[in-house]
């Protein structure tokens, strides 16, 4: 078995790490998720498949809503799954409920486009 096979193109995100990618150079992509969850079941393969075509330009990561009730709750998670683009430490958007592998791709496009500047 090659060592390829092994690595998760995401992060398991906890407290003692969190903090720290979500305020990183990259956007920091979460999936809030549960083992007993069918629709974020559903979803895994399409974050995967999004993590390994832009892990370059986006941190990807999972929080398990059940090991980790601080950060969920920090961020009034209530439904999952819920994915959310962090910027400088800040939630910038978020898509709560499964939704079609397009819909999440342009929710990771919008996180890596450049900002209009100038514009109040």
């Amino acid at each position: 078995m090659s060592s390829e096979m092994a690595h998760d193109p995401t992060v398991r995100l906890t407290d003692a790490n969190f903090d720290e990618l979500s305020s990183g150079d990259k956007p920091l992509f979460v999936d809030f998720w549960a083992a007993w969850c069918g629709p974020c079941k559903v979803m895994d393969p399409v974050v995967e498949k999004l993590a390994a075509k832009y892990g370059d330009k986006v941190v990807f990561g999972k929080v398990n809503v059940d090991e980790e009730m601080n950060i969920s709750s920090k961020y009034q998670v209530f439904s999952i799954p819920t994915f959310m683009i962090f910027r400088g430490g800040k939630p910038m958007d978020a898509v709560i409920g499964a939704v079609g592998e397009a819909s999440l791709e342009q929710f990771v496009k919008r996180s890596i486009e450049p900002r209009p500047t100038g514009i109040m």
